[in-house]
């Protein structure tokens, strides 16, 4: 459906909103900048969709339809924009993070998201774009870079706390096999980042990150003696698998890490 006319009234209120560069419309927001009730403002915001000016997000959101399109059946323009502002307080994390930081070069389908909010559909798909929600505690929110996306400001997990959080859930990296590799890649392109684990590990405490951070390291960076020996000196009661996702048949007694059933790759050079 292309876009069709509007009044010179509706034109207005349109380029009104539009002018504020939100990523997502709602009624709260149409309402204050249109200095109406959000009953009236949702009215509207339907009727522009109708007529093809905005695009439905989920109920009672929407984005603007690029001038440019021939429809109003449009992906989202940024789904990174999209997702600070639907999912708020929240934070690009794990792989989408690691994309950006150059830590993968595996190809994901979908935005990882980690947020306060607890939502009842985990993985939405929005305007043919697909997210996948962890829920966080607002504590948790150190380790934060800004950065813009056209004219959003969108959090994500600088390169430190991206690792950190998948060595607490490797499933954020896609398994513990893509996480061996991004935390060679770190290792080897952005040493300084190093630093930066003990601190994050500690601040979030999870016993796990300093049992898993601490095999892989003896394993594969055997050089990083003094990271190696804050793990040891961190380490909880209990025992944690390596990757809670797979099989574990071996015990590795020195870090307490029960290790999967197939042995992970070698390091990469």
């Amino acid at each position: 459906m292309k876009p069709s006319g509007l009044s010179a009234t509706s034109r207005e209120q349109l380029s009104l909103l539009l002018r504020s560069g939100a990523q997502v419309l709602t009624a709260e927001d149409a309402a204050r900048s249109l200095a109406t009730t959000p009953a009236v403002a949702a009215r509207r915001l339907a009727a522009w969709s109708r007529a093809g000016w905005l695009a439905r997000v989920k109920r009672g959101a929407y984005v603007p339809v690029p001038i440019e399109s021939a429809s109003a059946d449009v992906g989202l323009e940024d789904p990174w924009a999209v997702a600070s502002s639907m999912f708020a307080p929240c934070y690009i994390g794990g792989w989408s993070a690691a994309e950006h930081w150059g830590l993968t070069e595996q190809i994901f389908g979908s935005i990882c998201v980690l947020t306060t909010q607890r939502p009842r559909d985990r993985k939405p798909v929005l305007r043919k774009a697909r997210f996948e929600l962890r829920t966080v505690a607002a504590s948790n929110f150190i380790g934060l870079k800004t950065v813009w996306r056209g004219g959003a400001k969108v959090q994500v997990s600088d390169p430190a706390r991206t690792l950190i959080d998948m060595l607490a859930e490797p499933a954020l990296a896609g398994g513990i096999r893509h996480l061996t590799d991004m935390l060679a890649t770190l290792m080897r392109d952005q040493p300084k980042e190093a630093a930066k684990f003990g601190p994050y590990a500690q601040s979030l405490g999870s016993g796990a990150v300093f049992k898993r951070l601490g095999y892989l390291l003896q394993r594969n960076h055997p050089e990083q003696s003094a990271l190696i020996e804050l793990c040891r000196q961190n380490l909880s009661a209990g025992y944690a698998k390596l990757d809670p996702a797979l099989p574990a048949d071996r015990l590795a007694t020195a870090w307490r890490v029960w290790l999967p059933a197939t042995e992970l790759p070698e390091l990469k050079a």
